[in-house]
Parts: C-alpha cells; structure tokens; sequence
C-alpha cells in the first residue's frame, strides 16, 4: 500500500525564464531520497519561455504569476503555500542548477536537529564559501559586494555570516511564518538585508557548507549592469532595517514590523 502519510518539508522553487535549466533540475529532484521526503512547488514567475510547460510536463506542483512580481514576491508566494498546507519545513533553491540537491537532506536533518541548549534553528544558510563548501568561482565585482554586506552584517548583528547572498535556504514553520506576512519580506531581493532583520529580532540563524555549480545556461538576474543597482538598493535596504529596528523600535519601547517598499 502507498505510504500517503503527509510530508512535512516543501521544496521552493521559483523560476523566471529558466527553460534551459529547470529539466534538469526536475530530473533531479524525482530521485526517490528527495521524493520520499519532501513535495516540491515551482512559482513561475511570469516566464516568457517555456517554462511553465516544462514544469507541467514534469508533473510538479505549480503557480503561475500572470505578471512578473520579482523574485523575492515569488518566494513568499511559496511561504504561503506552505503555511496554508501546514508544513513544517521549507527549503528554497533556485531553478538554474547552481544548487545540487544532494544539499537538501543535509538542510532538511540540520533543521531538525537542536544546539547544546535545544534550541533549534530558524534559518539555516548553505553557502558557497565555508570549509567543506565546494569551489565556486564568483567575478570581482561579487567578491567585493560579499564583502560588504559580511561586513555590514558583521557591524550591526556581531555575526559572521561567510554567504551573505546565498539562495539556498532551510527555513522553519517559525520563520516561514514572519516571512509570510505582508511588509516583512523583500519583494525584489532578499539577500543580507534578511539575514540582519531576522538576527536583530531574535531569530536563531545558522549556516553550513554546501555544494553549488556555476550556472551553465542562461541569463542571470544580477547580469549586466543589475549588480550594482543590486547592491546599492542592498546598502539602503540594509541601512532602513537596522534604522527601523534599532532606532524606531528601541525608540517607541515595543516591536514594529519592517516594511519593505
């Protein structure tokens, strides 16, 4: 008899224009340790390729945005998936193949498992640049921006965070919730402005190697001249969180939302 005993880990992918990527992806995904443990979901975010074909074709869960709404309103679209279908876990991943899915388990177990106080965490970050990570080649331009936003998160939370950009994600039912809500994530690009809202209001954010490859195929969204719109709208997306929480709120004596525009 099939086992129809609920899963309680969702896999988040979403996907703009990734038709020459996302297959393989798929393909990957079917493979009976990640089927066993997890349901996967893709948000195609309004993609004018095939896309949204392939994904049907794979048999995938799927939602497809009638208007492209930006990468970060993709991923909370799936946040509220997984809330409203009561899982537990969600790891997000993105859809060119740079995330290989033989960091999923490792994720989905570092989730579950309490520190010495057993406390467990919230956010748990696979990154690119730890001990144990595999090579990963990044331009100069990137390399610089890394070590901004490491430094900035360095400043305003105490914390060493390796990979402050990392799409690669394990999230629990606790933080999948805040980030659900309306004003509390970054419709365009939550990166490292996350991370320091999430540790500055105390929730337990953890990171650990993992295994990512080079996109092969493709167009990225930091292509072009989109790095450094990217990471200025970073630095002042960054600046107005710690603005809001650690003058606003330490001001009025009680916890305000952060509102993202």
């Amino acid at each position: 008899m099939q086992n129809t005993k609920p899963k309680e880990l969702l896999i988040i992918i979403p996907a703009y224009n990734e038709e020459q990527n996302i297959l393989e992806v798929l393909k990957d995904l079917k493979a009976p340790e990640i089927m066993e443990i997890a349901d996967v979901l893709v948000i195609n975010d309004a993609s004018s390729d095939a896309t949204n074909r392939i994904v049907k074709n794979a048999g995938f869960t799927l939602i497809s945005n009638i208007f492209n709404l930006g990468y970060g309103s993709a991923i909370q679209l799936g946040y509220k998936y997984a809330i409203r279908r009561k899982y537990k876990y969600v790891i997000q991943m993105d859809a060119d193949g740079q995330h290989d899915i033989c960091n999923i388990r490792k994720l989905y177990d570092r989730l579950r498992t309490p520190n010495r106080e057993g406390k467990y965490p919230d956010i748990v970050l696979g990154s690119r640049f730890m001990d144990g990570s595999s090579e990963f080649e990044v331009s100069a331009a990137k390399q610089f921006a890394y070590m901004l936003f490491r430094f900035l998160i360095k400043l305003f939370t105490g914390r060493r965070i390796a990979d402050p950009t990392t799409g690669l994600q394990g999230l629990s039912s606790r933080a999948v919730l805040y980030y659900s809500k309306y004003g509390r994530f970054d419709d365009r690009y939550p990166d490292a402005n996350m991370i320091i809202l999430m540790l500055l209001v105390g929730y337990r954010v953890e990171e650990m190697p993992a295994v990512m490859h080079n996109r092969v195929a493709g167009e990225s969204m930091h292509s072009g001249l989109k790095p450094i719109i990217y990471m200025v709208r970073m630095v002042f997306s960054i600046l107005a969180v710690v603005f809001r929480i650690k003058i606003l709120q330490k001001k009025a004596g009680e916890k305000r939302d952060v509102i993202f525009y």
